[in-house]
């Protein structure tokens, strides 16, 4: 069990391991929840990541002291809301991470969370926007449709608003999908990339798949796949029993996006499925959009179109254009009676 242990951490580190440029501050927010641990621990082992900021309203200065014995040379520190903790946390930061807010439970929608987390990413992008406006925000806490536009709000609010800085993490959904794919294909996972585009809410993530390896998957096999896509946060909710949702592949997630991001303003671009103030529907007042960008030193340098698409995937698009319209104003409303 040892050697099986110390061959795994061995893994993540390599994974993780480059001869940064750069020196980067990451703080994360909400750190000492059921994300931002696992995500600090990762985050931690990420060599590119020199000077690591945890900020909860309970729990971080712990977080931060156990975190702070992986082996690897950054520096580690943890803080609370008392003694300027969040400006302390956010001073200097270069990307921000926002996984705080309340989890999902059984019967509960991503849209359910929205009142209490709504208010939680407010406070925290206002503390941003003031403590570190050029940082790049990566906003986790759901519901992501609803959240971004939120921090967006805010920023614009206070005049420090960079559309090329603010990411809603979706690689979830990309990596579900990975997954799941190759559980009916009998595969390798990390062989069988798939773009997710649209959102990170139920019938707003929409996976290519007529773009994966396996463009010829029709009927039942692929409406079954397709919606577990979809769904898969469920499996999770329910298998935990009331006891939160998903956190554990949520973080590894959101590593995987912060390692790209931090790859790409070292100078190595990086393409990556991400929810963004897009281009791409913006005629029909759809504001955000997850689609292949490619990151680079200002952050959201190239958004891509979403490429040829089957009739299956284009009735999926439109719906999921429905629900995110909704989504979004729901957020910028938010905002708008309650700055």
């Amino acid at each position: 069990m040892v050697l099986i242990a110390r061959s795994v951490f061995a893994q993540q580190r390599r994974a993780f391991s480059s001869t940064a440029s750069t020196a980067y501050k990451v703080a994360v927010l909400g750190a000492a929840g059921g994300i931002g641990q696992p995500l600090s621990l990762l985050l931690k082992l990420n060599n590119k990541v020199t000077d690591l900021s945890l900020y909860d309203l309970r729990g971080a200065p712990g977080v931060a002291a156990d975190v702070s014995h992986v082996p690897t040379n950054s520096t580690v520190t943890g803080y609370l809301a008392e003694n300027d903790g969040l400006k302390k946390t956010l001073t200097g930061a270069d990307v921000i991470l926002i996984p705080a807010g309340i989890p999902r439970k059984p019967g509960m929608t991503r849209d359910d969370l929205f009142n209490t987390n709504a208010s939680i990413v407010r406070d925290l992008a206002k503390a941003a926007a003031e403590h570190a406006p050029k940082a790049f925000v990566l906003v986790i806490a759901n519901p992501v449709n609803s959240t971004v536009p939120i921090v967006s709000e805010v920023y614009k609010a206070r005049g420090v608003y960079d559309p090329k800085r603010l990411f809603g993490v979706t690689t979830l959904d990309v990596l579900r999908a990975s997954r799941f794919i190759s559980q009916v294909q009998s595969t390798d996972p990390k062989a069988e990339p798939v773009t997710v585009v649209g959102g990170h809410s139920g019938h707003t993530i929409v996976p290519l798949l007529s773009q994966s390896n396996h463009a010829d998957l029709a009927g039942e096999t692929r409406d079954a796949l397709v919606n577990r896509i979809q769904f898969g946060g469920d499996e999770v909710v329910k298998a935990k029993d009331g006891a939160g949702s998903a956190t554990l592949s949520m973080a590894q997630a959101a590593a995987r996006f912060t390692d790209s991001l931090l790859t790409s303003l070292d100078g190595t671009p990086v393409t990556e499925p991400t929810y963004v103030d897009s281009p791409l529907f913006k005629s029909e007042g759809i504001e955000f959009f997850a689609s292949k960008v490619t990151l680079g030193p200002a952050g959201a340098e190239t958004i891509h179109p979403l490429g040829k698409l089957n009739d299956y995937e284009v009735k999926l698009i439109e719906t999921a254009k429905a629900d995110l319209k909704k989504n979004i104003a729901k957020g910028i409303k938010f905002v708008s009676e309650n700055p």
